[in-house]
């Protein structure tokens, strides 16, 4: 039975924050937007499993801040209030096909993703917070900066809520995510294994994402590899996922 994998497409295969950096500096400026990003680089990734937004102390501040993050990727570059995240995001709105202009983090990678998943019969869906802009709906926008990066036919979620649901719903085998908070949905509401790709210094990994058994790696090429072992002809034979295990880093499977 192949490999049923999903990867996030933000902070994982596409450079949405730099993009979001520029968009900054066209709203706010590029001396404001320096010091959002000072701020946001000071808290993101911090020790913190997971990192929160503080909200503005009115109610109406914090339920507008609530929104924004049940709609919208999370941005980790740019300390930012909720009256600014809704002043950058209502700017994204209006910029034609904005979700065509990313780069790839890793560039080549989609491309090395769709001929692994073509060469081993992986089944690939790519999962994305991401509100719409001007142009193509959201989806249509993605499925065509996949293609243009080489990945034929993708199949692309734009998704809300847990992502644990969500590998559980579709009866994913790995989630390959950036975010700390995801990975532990996965394996808190799912069978799926959850795969931490993690940029940031090692020291600052957040302390429980190997005790609650997620995989964590420092590119999606290193993932990639990974994945090729745990389709080797030979996962079956006793010893291999074992292996597989120590190179993510893992003593013992996942459990909830």
């Amino acid at each position: 039975m192949p490999l049923r994998i999903a990867f996030d497409l933000d902070g994982v295969l596409a450079d949405m924050e730099s993009e979001l950096v520029r968009q900054a500096e066209a709203v706010f400026g590029e001396a404001m937007t320096r010091r959002l990003q000072e701020g946001g680089i000071a808290n993101a990734n911090g020790a913190a499993a997971l990192p929160e937004r503080k909200a503005d102390p009115d109610s109406g501040s914090r339920i507008a801040a609530e929104k924004i993050a049940d709609t919208t990727p999370p941005l980790l570059k740019l300390k930012m209030t909720s009256r600014q995240q809704r002043k950058l995001w209502h700017h994204v709105e209006t910029i034609e096909n904005f979700w065509e202009t990313l780069e790839e983090l890793e560039p080549g990678v989609i491309r090395q993703v769709a001929g692994l998943a073509s060469d081993r019969r992986w089944e690939i869906i790519f999962l994305t917070k991401r509100p719409e802009s001007a142009g193509a709906t959201a989806q249509v926008q993605t499925q065509r900066w996949l293609e243009s990066k080489g990945f034929k036919l993708p199949s692309v979620f734009v998704v809300q809520g847990s992502r644990g649901r969500i590998a559980a719903a579709l009866g994913l085998d790995i989630v390959i995510d950036d975010r700390p908070e995801n990975c532990l949905d996965v394996v808190v509401d799912s069978k799926a294994r959850a795969i931490l790709v993690w940029r940031e210094d090692e020291s600052l990994l957040p302390v429980a994402a190997r005790r609650l058994g997620i995989g964590v790696v420092k590119s999606v090429g290193e993932c990639l590899d990974i994945l090729e072992q745990i389709d080797a002809p030979e996962r079956d034979q006793p010893g291999v996922m074992d292996r597989v295990l120590r190179l993510l880093g893992l003593k013992e499977p996942a459990s909830a």
